[in-house]
């Protein structure tokens, strides 16, 4: 056979793997219609009722192994030796009658920190936010993290900024620069303008960019990072920072994640302030 002929074979060879495999796919998205056999049990023999009964099994079977698994992960979360609350009945009801339907095991993860953290410290987390995180899926749920790894909370503020750079606004080296607005560039971080419609879209970011006011001449401000500090000090009483900001559900959200800094966007962030503040 030719070199021509083998590649052929090849392709139809992995061609009708790739068709099997989407096929088995398919059948396996039967089992959860109750349209394939088990044992005492022939769909094809079962009316659509009893199919649909069998549909409903497997659903309620399937929602109570995720709150299971929610729960067993709550107690490896929940403290011993701190004093824990009742939480709201109807709030309970409300996150159950969600929680069941979270499949993904790092989800899950989420949920169980969630609870754990009502029962020691009730009215952290809203309803809505628990509305917001039954539609968060893992790749919103990834770039959020990759977020909070950038993020700051400037002096004793408690909302966490995502800095996008800074803008001079005034004075005698105004007119004697190329660019007024310094942009870090969030994009080569892993953190392109499109995931920031992302996080957007999920209802955990604010659309747009915000400003600080004018930032006072010559006053530290200390830049909190996750596990690190960055204390910076304004030339000018003309600058001011550029910003992204967290919706309240997305601050919510911020505190069930331990996320790591990123070391080459605070690099990056030095060297960018270093022309117009004084970083310690």
């Amino acid at each position: 056979m030719s070199d021509n002929g083998k590649t052929l074979e090849h392709t139809a060879q992995v061609q009708n793997h790739t068709e099997m495999s989407a096929r088995k796919k398919v059948l396996r998205l039967g089992r959860l219609l109750g349209l394939a056999s088990e044992a005492e049990y022939l769909p094809a023999n079962a009316s659509v009722l009893e199919r649909a009964e069998m549909r409903l099994r497997k659903q309620l079977e399937q929602y109570q192994r995720n709150l299971e698994n929610i729960y067993a992960m709550t107690l490896s979360y929940t403290p011993s030796d701190v004093a824990g609350v009742d939480l709201d009945a109807d709030w309970t009801h409300q996150f159950f009658s969600m929680a069941e339907q979270i499949h993904n095991h790092t989800m899950q993860d989420l949920w169980a920190r969630i609870l754990a953290s009502e029962i020691v410290q009730p009215g952290n987390f809203s309803l809505r936010t628990l509305e917001t995180l039954t539609k968060l899926t893992l790749k919103e749920s990834h770039i959020l993290e990759k977020a909070l790894g950038m993020a700051v909370k400037i002096n004793q503020e408690s909302r966490l900024k995502l800095i996008s750079g800074y803008r001079v606004s005034g004075g005698l080296g105004h007119y004697f620069r190329k660019q007024n607005h310094v942009n870090l560039g969030l994009s080569n971080f892993g953190l392109p303008y499109s995931n920031l419609l992302t996080l957007v879209d999920a209802g955990l970011l604010h659309r747009g960019e915000f400003e600080t006011g004018l930032l006072a001449a010559q006053t530290p401000l200390e830049l909190h990072f996750p596990h690190n500090t960055v204390t910076v000090k304004p030339k000018s009483g003309y600058l001011l920072f550029n910003y992204y900001r967290l919706s309240p559900v997305g601050e919510e959200l911020a505190a069930l994640v331990t996320p790591k800094i990123d070391d080459a966007y605070l690099s990056a962030m030095r060297a960018m302030f270093a022309k117009d503040f004084t970083i310690s």
